[in-house]
Formats: structure tokens, sequence, C-alpha cells
């Protein structure tokens, strides 16, 4: 098993479809399934995991549905926080300065630059949160044998 895709509740489609690709994620799928249901998937970039966009999805897959804005700490595992913060920003998102914690959060990076340490935020139009969280080096048992 592996996780595929992440719902994100927004109340406009178009509009976070246009936010997302903004941020240069990969338009995968725009699909219109009747007048009612609606599925738009876009991927970040070397993810293997995708977020779903839609309307009318919760009742034809039989589940309540999300409130715009609900889905919280999404994480984004980048390489360089710096680099990353800077990228989204230069495509338009509010991205926070970079933190660490140490007893509560702490204005910049990790000192020690430890993997899994640093962070930054930001938040699609509709108050969707992501977390990017700066990795390096994975520790041990977190990949899986091929």
């Amino acid at each position: 098993m592996k996780i595929e895709v992440i719902t994100v509740p927004v109340s406009d489609v178009d509009r976070a479809k246009s936010f997302y690709q903004g941020l240069g994620w990969r338009l995968d799928a725009d699909i219109a399934l009747g007048g009612q249901v609606r599925v738009v998937q876009l991927t970040p970039p070397h993810s293997n995991c995708s977020i779903s966009l839609g309307r009318g999805l919760a009742p034809a897959f039989g589940v309540d549905e999300m409130a715009p804005g609900s889905q919280q700490r999404l994480e984004l595992v980048v390489s360089d926080i710096e680099a990353a913060r800077e990228e989204l920003i230069s495509r338009g998102a509010d991205v926070s300065e970079v933190f660490h914690l140490d007893g509560g959060r702490v204005p910049g990076p990790d000192p020690n630059h430890t993997s899994y340490m640093s962070y930054a935020t930001f938040r699609d139009p509709d108050g969707n949160s992501w977390l990017l969280q700066e990795v390096t080096t994975r520790l041990p048992g977190r990949l899986w044998d091929a």
C-alpha cells in the first residue's frame, strides 16, 4: 500500500487549480463527471503523492464533506528549506520565515541543520495549511526495501 492522493477541500476549484499550478505543480487530471462532480489532480514536483481538488466528490464516494480550508499541516519534504521557501515566494505563496523547535518555535533554521528539524509554512487561498520540512538524511528504517 502507498498513499497516492490526498483530498484538499476548496471553495473554488478553478482558483485552487490556478494557485497550485502557479506553484509549479503538475496538472494530472481535470475531469468533469456529469454536471455535479469534478475532480482536479495535481502533483508537487518530484512527489509520488498528489492532491485532489473538486466538487461533489464526498457524496459521490459516500463520505462526509470536508469544509474548505480544513486540511491542516500537510507536509512537503524538501532538501533545502531556504531554496524551497524562496521558490514558493517567487511563485506567489506567502511563506513564513524558516523556524525550528527548541521548547517552542524559534526563528531560523536548526543551528546544526539537523534533518527533520527546520520548517516553514504557507496556506492556500482557502486556508489549507502546508508545512515544509527539511530532510537531508532519512532516519534508519524510513525507506522501504525495493
